[in-house]
């Protein structure tokens, strides 16, 4: 795995890459559904598979300002539901990463995604506020979210749709988020750096330049998310869910 240099990256990635690092810290700070942008926009300043790496540091920067703001609204239940299927997942992805045929991957995922978004609207139109119990759907949203989290840093989608279909309230949902991805972002770290090699004291100096443009992004993320209501939160999630996944194919 090439690493990156500083002096290669273009005016055009530093601006590709700035603006995805404040759109990560307003996704972090609560607007959750953001990731498939900044993805994209570091996958396009530094090339995709590099920069699945490149990001983890200040996806880790932005999780413990989540973990510290929204920790009191935390519900572990949800996490110890979620995070064992996700955990298989992320090896499921180490493994198969550098191999996977990437165009099925990703149409088998949006697809996933839609048909997973239309049963929670389903859910959302009925009178009964049932929600998921068995075992499979935790078992298979979360090794999805795992799988799409190591290859690409891509779980938002998956772990968007089992918090809704939870019906979390918007603190709770945030909170529950940020120690998720706390633990499995921290877990993923390792194999970045002696399996796939995407992580270099290169990269970690461009990160070190990138860090004011997140930590405006927290900033402004937490303001934003103290204006919008319970039931604009939930639509929000579910537009930017769907807008991520087809932006996924362009990817």
């Amino acid at each position: 795995m090439s690493t990156l240099v500083f002096e290669e990256v273009s005016v055009l990635g530093w601006i590709f890459a700035g603006t995805a690092a404040f759109l990560m810290g307003i996704s972090k700070a609560g607007l959750k559904g953001l990731s498939i942008f900044n993805v994209t926009l570091m996958a396009l300043a530094f090339g995709a598979k590099q920069s699945t790496g490149f990001i983890i540091p200040l996806l880790l920067v932005g999780d413990v300002f989540a973990v510290v703001y929204y920790n009191r609204h935390t519900k572990w239940k949800y996490i110890l539901k979620l995070l064992p299927w996700m955990v298989l997942g992320i090896l499921i992805g180490v493994v198969i990463g550098k191999d996977l045929p990437e165009q099925q991957f990703k149409i088998g995922m949006v697809a996933l995604i839609l048909i997973s978004l239309a049963i929670i609207v389903y859910w959302d139109r009925r009178t009964s506020k049932t929600v998921p119990t068995h075992w499979t759907f935790a078992g298979g949203t979360g090794i999805m979210a795992g799988i799409s989290t190591m290859v690409g840093n891509l779980a938002g989608a998956f772990t968007n749709l089992f918090f809704l279909a939870m019906r979390l309230p918007k603190n709770e949902f945030v909170g529950t988020a940020a120690w998720l991805f706390l633990i499995t972002n921290l877990f993923k770290l390792p194999f970045h750096l002696f399996v796939w090699k995407t992580i270099s004291t290169e990269s970690l100096s461009i990160n070190l330049r990138l860090l004011p443009a997140i930590l405006i992004g927290l900033f402004v993320g937490v303001r934003l998310v103290k204006l919008i209501s319970e039931k604009q939160y939930r639509r929000f999630i579910i537009i930017v869910t769907v807008i991520g996944a087809v932006a996924i194919l362009f990817r």
